[in-house]
């Protein structure tokens, strides 16, 4: 028998079964991973052609909120294998700051994002389920201009949980005379970056872990994990270190800071669903209530002392809720019946612009209202 040279190096034929079992494991994983998104678009097509109704609809509700019901009927449901895969990349993330900074702190404002966040910190630091006292201080920029409802929800998270809380007020920064404004009522959220650095300053934070998100803003999007500050809190997107793989480089110049973002490659669908998974509880705010709200460039104003109603602007009571927490001034809800943290997954499975978007009014200033301040200090 002639043997031909390297002839063991070559692949082993398969036979057509085998063949056929490997092209039929892969269908079937493909199917596995198909997600709400992926279906809604099969099932929305049919079920909405068979109502009569048009947008908008006869009950008032929206797009997103019609499509929700459908999803809900139909009993969908989104596999969350992956939250296990993101929980595991946040908390080694978390550890990796304590490990390294002198002084960390996790920024916690009582919204969905700090909470997801600090319930992870709480899982990075217990033994055998029981917690440990954590490492670090929570850290809240005061606006003055925050919900009630946010503020209480902090107060008792602090309370149970017996973690110091700081605070900084951007109502001392204006007493200080460092922040200026031209009216009470004007917008305090670019304010936070001046309360921010003097705080840090203060305090001597190194390290600041925050509730950012990639998919939240295209300034968030190409922000590193890492995201360090100079002495000013001023950040260079165009001096960026690179995060190859699990590799961070967390070495600080003379006089510098970084922000560190854990939870930044997850959705708002991901917090969503670790919220039910986990069974988080979150501030009134962000299920369906009452509320006193006008239309106003597309959005949905809160009436209140901060925003009053306009000449000509007509005041109507809806169903509302928040998809995201900010000041009063600037912070819209959304047009919403979902009262459960299964009924907001379905809506925003089938929500098709960012929470950002559809409600901050500070954002609208300009194409780069969010990495002009983030230059300046800002989260």
């Amino acid at each position: 028998m002639i043997h031909k040279p390297f002839s063991f190096l070559k692949k082993p034929k398969c036979t057509r079964r085998q063949t056929l079992r490997q092209r039929n494991r892969v269908k079937n994983k493909l199917k596995r991973k198909g997600r709400l998104k992926t279906h809604l678009g099969n099932i929305t097509k049919t079920s909405l052609q068979q109502t009569n109704h048009s947008f908008p609809f006869s009950d008032g509700l929206t797009k997103v909120s019609a499509i929700a019901k459908i999803a809900k009927r139909e009993k969908m449901s989104i596999q969350n294998h992956h939250l296990d895969w993101l929980e595991a990349e946040s908390i080694y993330i978390i550890r990796e700051v304590i490990a390294n900074a002198q002084n960390p702190a996790l920024l916690f404002s009582g919204g969905k994002d700090s909470v997801v966040l600090l319930a992870l910190a709480v899982k990075a630091f217990q033994i055998e389920g029981r917690p440990l006292k954590l490492p670090f201080k929570l850290l809240h920029v005061d606006t003055g201009h925050n919900y009630p409802e946010v503020i209480q929800f902090r107060d008792d998270t602090v309370a149970r949980t017996g973690v110091q809380l700081v605070v900084g007020s951007v109502e001392e920064s204006i007493r200080k005379g460092s922040v200026v404004l031209r009216r009470e009522t004007d917008s305090r959220n670019a304010a936070q970056a001046v309360t921010l650095v003097e705080t840090i300053e203060e305090q001597g934070f190194d390290a600041l872990m925050g509730g950012a998100r990639r998919d939240e803003e295209k300034a968030r999007a190409k922000e590193r994990i890492f995201s360090f500050r100079d002495e000013f809190g001023q950040w260079d997107p165009k001096n960026q270190r690179p995060e190859l793989w699990s590799l961070y480089n967390t070495r600080l110049f003379q006089g510098e800071n970084m922000r560190v973002f854990p939870i930044s490659n997850w959705t708002e669908l991901d917090i969503w669903q670790y919220i039910a998974r986990e069974k988080l509880a979150l501030p009134p705010i962000y299920y369906t209530h009452k509320r006193e709200v006008v239309e106003r460039n597309g959005l949905l104003v809160p009436v209140t002392p901060l925003t009053p109603k306009r000449e000509g602007e007509v005041a109507q009571i809806r169903d509302v809720r928040f998809r995201t927490v900010g000041d009063i001034s600037c912070t819209c809800p959304v047009a919403s019946t979902a009262a459960t943290p299964e009924d907001i997954i379905a809506e925003t499975a089938a929500a098709t612009i960012s929470e950002r978007s559809a409600t901050r009014m500070d954002d609208r200033v300009s194409e780069a209202a969010m990495e002009e301040r983030k230059k300046q200090g800002y989260f």
